[in-house]
Order: C-alpha cells, then sequence, then structure tokens
C-alpha cells in the first residue's frame, strides 16, 4: 500500500466527471428502505425497532442514544456503524442543539466488555445509536418510509452511501463491494441498479471525493497526533485527529 500522503494526492486529482460516469453505469436510487441506517436486525415487541414502533430519532427532547452503550440487552444486533468525523459532529451540535454523546459514540472497534460497560482504546467515532442499534437520527413513518432527521446536516459517509472509491486509506461501508466501476465501487445497497440522472450522479461524485479526501486527511490527522495513554479501568479513550478524547468529546490529559 502507498502512503497516506500520496493516496491523498491522488484523492485530490480525482476526476469528478469520470466518477460521475461509474456512477451513472452502476446505477442508483435511494428508495428510503434504512437499510444502511440500522442495525443488522431488529429488536423491540414484535421484532420492530423503537423507530418502526412509533419512537422518534433526533426528536426535541435532546437525548438520543445510550452514550457509551453501542446497544441495549434487547437486542443482540451488530449496531448501526458510520464513521463521523470532529468537525461533522460539531456542525450537527449546532445544528439542533445536540450534546456531543448526542451525536456521537466511540467506534466499538478495539474497545473491550469491561464490568462497567465498554473500556480501552479506539481510533475515531461512530454516529450514536439508540437502544435496537439504529442510527439515532433514523425515522420512520407509518408507511415504514425511512428519513434522516438531520439530511441536511448528514456527514459525508452518509451522503456517498453505497458507494466509496477504490484507494487505500479510505473506509468501505457495509463489507466488500458488489460492483465496480472504474475507482467506484458500490456496497450492498436495494437502490443500486436503478436510474440515476446525471446533475443527481454529479452531486455524488463530487462528495465522493470529497470524502475521499477528508478520509485521508483524518487518517493523517490521527497518525501525526497519535500518543499513547493508559486508560484505567472503566475507562474509554478515542484517539481521533485532534488528539486523545474522553467519550464527551472533552480532550483526555
Amino acid at each position: 500500500m502507498d502512503s497516506l500522503e500520496t493516496e491523498l494526492e491522488r484523492a485530490r486529482t480525482l476526476d469528478e466527471s469520470e466518477l460521475a460516469d461509474a456512477i451513472e453505469t452502476i446505477g442508483f436510487e435511494c428508495t428510503r428502505c434504512g437499510a444502511c441506517c440500522k442495525a443488522e436486525s431488529a429488536c423491540g415487541e414484535g421484532g420492530e425497532s423503537d423507530n418502526e414502533a412509533g419512537g422518534a430519532a433526533g426528536g426535541d427532547s435532546g437525548t438520543h442514544g445510550s452514550g457509551e452503550n453501542a446497544a441495549s440487552a434487547e437486542t443482540d444486533a451488530e449496531p448501526h456503524t458510520a464513521t463521523v468525523f470532529p468537525d461533522e459532529i460539531r456542525q450537527l451540535q449546532t445544528a439542533g442543539e445536540y450534546d456531543f454523546r448526542d451525536v456521537a459514540r466511540p467506534m466499538p472497534y478495539g474497545l473491550a466488555d469491561g464490568p462497567d460497560g465498554p473500556e480501552g482504546e479506539t481510533f475515531e467515532w461512530a454516529l450514536q445509536t439508540d437502544d435496537c442499534g439504529d442510527c439515532t437520527f433514523y425515522a420512520e413513518d407509518d408507511d415504514g418510509m425511512g428519513a434522516c432527521t438531520v439530511h441536511d446536516d448528514r456527514p459525508l459517509i452518509c451522503q456517498t452511501y453505497p458507494f466509496s472509491v477504490a484507494l487505500g486509506g479510505t473506509s468501505q461501508p457495509m463489507g466488500e463491494a458488489v460492483d465496480e466501476e472504474g475507482m467506484v465501487r458500490a456496497h450492498e445497497c436495494e437502490g443500486l441498479g436503478r436510474d440515476i440522472s446525471r446533475a443527481e450522479a454529479e452531486e455524488l461524485a463530487a462528495a465522493l471525493k470529497e470524502r475521499a479526501v477528508r478520509e485521508l486527511e483524518e487518517a493523517i490527522g490521527v497518525r501525526d497526533n497519535y500518543q499513547p495513554v493508559d486508560p484505567s479501568a472503566g475507562q474509554v479513550v478515542v484517539h481521533d485527529s485532534e488528539g486523545a478524547k474522553r467519550p464527551d468529546g472533552s480532550p483526555y490529559e
């Protein structure tokens, strides 16, 4: 694999027109099924998630999810896990007047199950989830049609799903690619293969390029600002591009 700096330069020189061509060839239309926003299996009464049973994610209460816990004991579902950058967290906080932990939780990978919950060190943040493991900003209407309650401020990973670019140091959402065209990879989604307008393909391509650049800039920042810490039992430390932090986003000192 090339260095992160080399991959970043490649990302910055990606041709948006070629990315749009690839997206058009693959095809995509969001069906608002919510699969990319929810845990792998439902929970709650009758096998329904809280959102499906009438709960509203991202509501007016200002409380979303359960802080450091990825999902409640009500379900063994793998929780929804979407990377969110530090500045994207702040943007969502400002847009909805949310607390930090309303928006984000420590990325679960690398954490151990301690007697009082997760503990250890991890890298980066994931969007907060509700007790069923669904994205806390996901909601469904009475007909089961999904919607994002922070759509205008949603992170780049959400803007660009189900696509990614074939560059080292960038993420692959929802596992391996199921289709590929040039530098563009497509991941599991029922909306693939549907017609997409040129304007929509170009908008997606621009966001996809921006995401590739941002992911690599963040990875370089994490590497350059990493300082090993020795958290006490029961503590969680998150390393992002701005340094080591506590689960509430405050600097770890």
